[in-house]
């Protein structure tokens, strides 16, 4: 053993770094499949295990009471829904707005023609994502309430089937499911998020983790950072790895859905959660939350 060390052997992994992720979790996405990520925290003794989530709240669960120890970027509006349920969490990235990365879209052959005619219909949501916040703003912009319509909180696969299959009127989404069936499906987009949600995604950690392990954080953001960057500067050739990833997608489609979104990766500023504030204030005012959130209560990691 000795021996090994003095010739520089590489040392066994003393630890496990476990991340949770979703589909849509594109940068984390690209770097598990690339094994850039993975290759950085061997080199400093730390293994990786991958553990994928439907959508955001179930994820942000899950490192909530421990099963995970870093989350891949959730919405803006997952975070609120943690803060009620009493989650002590700690934020360690963002993304740039991406407002054009989610809409409302409805059927070409479908009555509904503006966000007036939403009233009485059935919408297909994910409960707590950024989609479920875009709703809610613009019924208000069009004077109704989340009491007016009649949500069906789905998964974005069961969404997309219930979309597909007429068994709802309108569907809430997100990339890359949008441009999916924005490409395979005769639809309209009634309104996207742009003046109506900011759409940021957030990376979060739990707090004792942070507090244990900030050159890990300081790693991981660091790669963040570069595979952001790498995809926007190379969108075919990222197309090309996230296609099977995303279930098979087209390039060309996966490009353009890569296109709404920033992938700038920054660090989180206490005096901008403003927007997060106004997520929660619109949730507790539909009784969508138990009680009211201070969105600026929360752990702040700095690179």
């Amino acid at each position: 053993m000795a021996v090994a060390w003095a010739l520089g052997a590489p040392a066994q992994a003393a630890e496990t770094i476990r991340i949770g992720y979703q589909k849509s979790s594109t940068l984390i996405t690209l770097l598990k499949s690339q094994g850039t990520l993975e290759q950085a925290l061997k080199d400093k003794g730390i293994d990786v295990s991958w553990h994928e989530f439907p959508s955001g709240l179930p994820l942000l669960e899950a490192l909530n009471i421990g099963n995970v120890d870093i989350s891949a970027d959730v919405a803006d509006t997952v975070p609120i829904f943690a803060q009620a349920a009493q989650a002590k969490l700690t934020y360690f990235a963002e993304e740039a707005p991406s407002p054009a990365a989610q809409a409302i879209v409805v059927r070409n052959d479908s009555p509904i023609h503006q966000l007036a005619d939403l009233k009485g219909k059935k919408i297909a949501v994910t409960k707590a994502a950024g989609t479920h916040y875009l709703l809610i703003a613009a019924l208000a912009k069009a004077g109704l309430k989340f009491a007016d319509i009649d949500p069906a909180y789905l998964s974005p696969a069961d969404g997309r089937a219930a979309f597909e299959n007429n068994k709802v009127d309108a569907w809430v989404t997100w990339e890359p499911f949008l441009t999916s069936v924005q490409r395979q499906l005769p639809t309209r987009v009634l309104a996207d998020g742009t003046g109506l949600a900011n759409y940021k995604r957030y990376y979060l950690t739990s707090t004792p983790y942070a507090q244990a392990h900030p050159q890990v954080l300081k790693l991981v953001y660091e790669q963040l950072q570069q595979a952001g960057q790498w995809i926007k500067a190379h969108p075919q050739d990222a197309a090309k790895v996230l296609g099977p990833l995303w279930g098979n997608l087209d390039a060309p489609t996966v490009e353009a859905a890569n296109a709404h979104r920033s992938y700038q990766v920054e660090p989180v500023q206490a005096d901008q959660l403003g927007e997060q504030q106004k997520i929660a204030d619109a949730f507790l005012a539909a009784k969508l939350l138990p009680k009211a959130v201070d969105a600026h209560d929360v752990q702040i990691w700095k690179p």
